[in-house]
């Protein structure tokens, strides 16, 4: 079966692949968002003085006009000048303050972006706010975008909301970007695990391998086919599944290995595709948090059978909605998955089930503001991994902490963890400095209610238990590394932790 004649529902169908669909029709609307003006002069994560001539897809212009510094740059909250009605400006920038460090190499300033790029590194509160998690601004720059592309498609004259040109343009983008034979959009992260097993013929009667310290889904998404997941430990220092634990727990009835990556950390690929060759097993990666990530050259995704991103608002190609996507190596497994998120149909022969399917279908305006954003993605990830390099740098070596491992090889920066022994003073301490963190996992996989009865199964008698992963579930503490942060908040929640852990270590 080839994908060459099916890639497409006639318009008003909703996969946007065949002859007809794919032109927005209202008049004087550009619906090709590559071909906005002054897209060489925006001055996202510049070295530079702020811009004033670039115009983001007609509507939006930067309007800078001070230095950008040192690791973090942007303005503080209320110093944007009135905005004139139909320019939202991004503007203002400022000098952040510099980081005040120990001796050491300061983290260089990140190269220009094009259009999309979102608001430069560090336009986050003051220092005098409390330092945020996650940015309650993320989108801000983006907001006139977001409401002409509404307006586009809401009045266009095809009244396609799924599934349409623009779904099919950020597919082929992101294909192209990876390298890959498939991109596939859907509903959610979760969707697409859900629709990469049941493709691969994962179902009852069948095992799926997974790692014991995670998210929900990984076990969820196995459930939901049929098949039992059967937990395995992590590698004490990454937090990854550890190979040599998860052969231990392939059985016959095993049908599948599910390595997922953890907080910035990819896990050991190349180990779990020669375990899978060796053991004739198919290899599904769970690399929602880790697009733009890239081990021993080969992206996160396409280390398997299939792999796939989650865009929910806090990952780091978030956007605001729920959405996701597989990504794939093999035509036909692309294939089946397209057929699966639209009810089982071809693509083609509109209101033909081939196959038991779900709606699990992605949202033209978000395809279409995803478009917009992607040109800032690598930008936007620099910016976090250098962030994530200072807290290495100055974290590493903390009595009662340790640090993620060094390095950018397999590394995606979504959040940066420290496992540290006193993890819940350390947290209410942070708490009173006005640093917000995060504790992921409270609880492993087989200790939450809902999958305890299967970890007391199968999980429980495939091997011995899950001591690296109930400890790291037990000192595991997440750190604010998004892009927005500012240089002096960056070096505020540095040393924040060094003096809890030096005083309370001295």
């Amino acid at each position: 079966m080839t994908t060459t004649s099916t890639h497409g529902l006639p318009a008003g169908n909703g996969d946007g692949r065949g002859p007809g669909t794919g032109a927005d029709t209202a008049p004087g609307v550009d619906t090709d968002l590559s071909t906005g003006t002054g897209s060489g002069t925006s001055t996202d994560f510049g070295t530079g003085t702020g811009s004033g001539t670039g115009t983001d897809f007609g509507t939006e212009t930067d309007s800078g006009t001070g230095a950008v510094t040192a690791l973090g740059i942007g303005p503080a909250p209320g110093t944007d000048p009135a905005v004139v009605p139909g320019a939202a400006t991004d503007s203002g920038f400022r000098a952040a303050p510099e980081l005040h460090t120990a001796p050491g190499p300061r983290i260089a300033p990140g190269p220009r972006t094009a259009p999309g790029s979102g608001p430069a590194p560090g336009t986050g509160p003051t220092t005098g706010d409390r330092v945020p998690f996650f940015p309650p601004d993320l989108f801000h720059e983006d907001r006139d975008t977001l409401l002409r592309l509404l307006h586009e498609i809401g009045t266009g004259a095809e009244q396609k909301f799924i599934l349409g040109d623009r779904t099919r343009r950020f597919e082929e983008t992101l294909r192209d970007r990876l390298g890959a034979a498939d991109v596939v959009a859907c509903s959610s992260g979760t969707s697409a695990l859900h629709l990469i097993l049941t493709a691969l013929g994962v179902g009852p009667g069948d095992e799926v391998v997974v790692p014991a310290l995670g998210c929900a889904p990984l076990a969820a998404a196995v459930l939901h086919t049929g098949a039992v997941p059967v937990f395995g430990d992590v590698d004490p220092r990454t937090l990854t599944l550890d190979p040599e634990d998860a052969r231990a727990r392939v059985t016959p009835r095993t049908k599948a290995l599910m390595p997922a990556h953890m907080f910035s950390v990819m896990a050991d690929m190349p180990r779990f595709t020669a375990l899978a060759a060796a053991e004739g097993l198919r290899l599904v990666e769970d690399s929602a948090v880790a697009q733009g990530a890239v081990l021993d050259g080969t992206p996160a995704g396409l280390w398997g059978d299939a792999g796939l991103y989650s865009f929910v608002q806090v990952k780091s190609f978030g956007m605001p909605g729920e959405g996701g996507a597989v990504v794939t190596r093999d035509e036909e497994t692309g294939h089946r998955v397209r057929m699966l998120r639209n009810h089982g149909q071809d693509g083609v022969h509109r209101g033909l089930h081939h196959v038991i399917g779900v709606n699990s279908r992605f949202d033209e305006i978000q395809a279409a503001f995803q478009l917009h954003r992607l040109p800032g993605l690598d930008a936007r990830l620099e910016r976090r991994a250098r962030i994530a390099a200072h807290y290495t740098e100055h974290l590493t070596g903390l009595p009662g902490v340790t640090t993620p491992p060094p390095g950018t090889d397999g590394r995606c920066y979504y959040v940066y963890t420290l496992l540290a022994d006193d993890r819940d003073a350390l947290r209410d301490h942070l708490s009173a400095e006005g640093v917000d963190t995060h504790v992921y996992y409270p609880k492993t996989l087989p200790d939450q209610a809902a999958f305890a009865p299967v970890a007391a199964g199968a999980s429980a008698a495939s091997g011995p238990g899950w001591p690296h992963a109930r400890d790291a579930a037990r000192r595991q503490l997440s750190l604010p590394v998004h892009h927005r942060l500012t240089d002096a908040q960056v070096e505020r929640v540095t040393e924040a932790v060094r003096a809890h852990a030096l005083r309370t270590r001295g």
